[in-house]
């Protein structure tokens, strides 16, 4: 994909509609036409996180790729956490790029819904990099379904138990480790305002996450331990979950005023910045990146 970084935003990247291509979930990022934009060819740190260990779900592609390669060209050394072995090849090529920057990746995998690998994860973080400065709090799942009554309880479960729950095991489990100065990044979407009437469950959590982010940030700032927790809201982003869990992908993300999907590129900067000393006086905030989508 070329990669423009000027201009008219909605001539940066490719419009739908994009050609059929259904895949299994979560997907991966080789089969997919066009392919993401993780700023692998455009990105440029300034030293923003140097000597910052940051750890990143659902690491291996879309949002949290380009997240790590951002923070790695900022000077972080990054944990890219994932789950299935299907993510194996987009892990080692995030794993890559952060070592391409000058820094140190380790890649951990993993079911996150459960609480003891969430401590797991922790615990390999700090044995690899003996601290944690930023939590970001990335990997969901979703499914479309057209009737309310497609929707079991096994697939609620997994959609909060993946979105929700294990934020609050890792943020729980790394609380000890962040020092203050640290920051703690909930990723949310645009489906905590507008939802997708076919993503129930999704949207639902989503909206959670938000709840969940504002009160911790509360709860923080009265505890005074010098941690920040905020949240990314984006928009329709075209990542590898698009073409695996989307019947209509083809049209994604032409609701936007802007008239096309995000690229995971134009939302890791919004990461960055709530992750350094420029956001310093913000915690409890979430920051919509929605291509123009409504999100009061």
């Amino acid at each position: 994909m070329e990669t423009r970084t000027e201009g008219n935003p909605e001539d940066l990247y490719p419009t739908p509609p994009f050609k059929k291509q259904d895949q299994k979930p979560p997907g991966e990022t080789k089969l997919m036409d066009p392919k993401p934009d993780h700023g692998e060819q455009s990105y440029e740190g300034n030293g923003l996180l140097t000597g910052k260990v940051a750890v990143i779900t659902g690491g291996d592609s879309g949002i949290g790729k380009a997240t790590a390669i951002a923070m790695a060209r900022e000077g972080a050394d990054i944990v890219i956490a994932y789950k299935d072995d299907v993510e194996d090849e987009d892990a080692e090529d995030c794993k890559y790029w952060v070592e391409k920057a000058g820094k140190r990746a380790l890649l951990f995998k993993g079911d996150i819904r459960e609480e003891e690998t969430c401590k797991k994860l922790i615990d390999a973080a700090v044995d690899e990099f003996k601290m944690i400065d930023i939590l970001v709090n990335n990997a969901a799942y979703q499914m479309s379904y057209k009737t309310l009554e497609e929707i079991s309880a096994e697939e609620w479960d997994k959609t909060f138990e993946t979105n929700l729950s294990a934020m609050f095991y890792l943020v729980k489990h790394a609380l000890k480790h962040i020092r203050p100065g640290g920051s703690i990044i909930n990723t949310t979407s645009v489906n905590a305002y507008d939802p997708n009437p076919t993503l129930i469950p999704y949207a639902a959590s989503k909206a959670a996450i938000q709840n969940f982010t504002s009160n911790l940030a509360q709860k923080f700032l009265e505890d005074g331990n010098g941690i920040r927790v905020n949240a990314v809201a984006p928009g329709p982003v075209w990542t590898p979950l698009i073409p695996s869990t989307i019947p209509d992908h083809e049209h994604f993300g032409d609701n936007t005023p802007i008239g096309r999907p995000g690229q995971p590129a134009e939302i890791a900067p919004v990461f960055v910045f709530l992750a350094t000393a420029a956001a310093s006086y913000v915690s409890g905030a979430t920051i919509p990146v929605t291509g123009g989508r409504i999100t009061i």
